[in-house]
């Protein structure tokens, strides 16, 4: 939704914004471009892909404007901070929630269910919640409860079930052992459009990186280190995330609301990236 964030962030030369969840570096990048040689962007991210990714794209594009720092962006403020003085505000802060072409493609972790993959959903090196951990010792009753909240999956507990009896047999350690467990648990009848395995995905992902947790202690940060007049652009992909932010935006004096509904991407955006399709902004002015 780059159209979309741009539009309410409204970037001008000489402005300085900071993106939460550097990712893609799509943001970063189209800020950077907007801002010109005299205004910042500061781009965040815990995955060292990401970071690797967006060095070798600010080499390309020979921009000079924009530092990469690494790190959760639920410590928002003290990562801005160990760059920027205590005094310093800034213009707009948004924040993506979604995970970056870059990420499911990689061999080396497990965010996608395709292929035979280590079953590792770590945004970063150091994390305190590991994904095999969770699959193979999560009671039955936890992982029922993760699959239900973070993936809104209906057959929650019988996959839970199916991963508590086939992790009795020998330990879960790849995608693929996982995918396999889960396509047994949800017969044909009982599959939607989408495949089974997708939510059960998202949810583990959202367990293992503490993610709606992240996201509330980045809120207040957020608020901290705008100026007067400055713009939060969030974009979310789960309804615990959306509902996080509308709460938030809605409960907390000091915001002006610019979207009274989410916006949702354009249908020829959804044809051209369907990762899209669950995609919701919401928007504020610090007042």
């Amino acid at each position: 939704m780059l159209r979309d964030v741009l539009k309410f962030l409204n970037p001008l030369p000489g402005q300085k914004f900071v993106d939460c969840t550097l990712g893609g570096a799509g943001y970063t990048l189209a800020l950077a471009e907007k801002v010109g040689e005299k205004g910042r962007v500061v781009g965040i991210d815990l995955d060292n892909l990401a970071l690797a990714n967006a060095a070798t794209e600010i080499k390309n594009k020979k921009l000079q404007n924009i530092t990469l720092v690494q790190g959760n962006f639920k410590n928002l403020e003290t990562l801005v901070r160990e760059n920027y003085s205590q005094s310093e505000k800034f213009d707009g802060i948004v924040m993506d929630l979604g995970l970056s072409s870059a990420q499911l493609d990689d061999e080396d972790r497990g965010f996608s269910f395709k292929g035979n993959r280590p079953l590792d959903m770590a945004f970063g090196p150091i994390n305190e919640n590991s994904t095999v951990d969770i699959v193979n010792h999560y009671s039955l009753l936890e992982l029922t409860r993760i699959f239900r909240e973070y993936g809104e999956e209906r057959e929650a507990y019988h996959i839970a079930k199916a991963i508590v009896e086939g992790r009795r047999v020998k330990k879960l350690e790849t995608t693929a052992e996982l995918v396999a467990l889960i396509e047994r648990a949800v017969p044909p009848r009982f599959r939607s459009r989408i495949h089974p395995a997708t939510k059960v995905f998202q949810a583990l992902r959202m367990e293992t990186n503490e993610e709606l947790a992240a996201l509330s202690e980045a809120l207040p940060a957020a608020a901290k280190i705008l100026k007067t007049g400055g713009r939060l652009v969030i974009v979310s992909f789960h309804s615990g995330e959306d509902r996080i932010v509308k709460r938030y935006l809605k409960d907390t004096p000091g915001w002006k609301i610019l979207t009274k509904r989410p916006e949702v991407p354009p249908e020829d955006e959804i044809e051209e990236n369907p990762r899209a399709r669950s995609a919701k902004l919401r928007a504020a002015v610090k007042i």
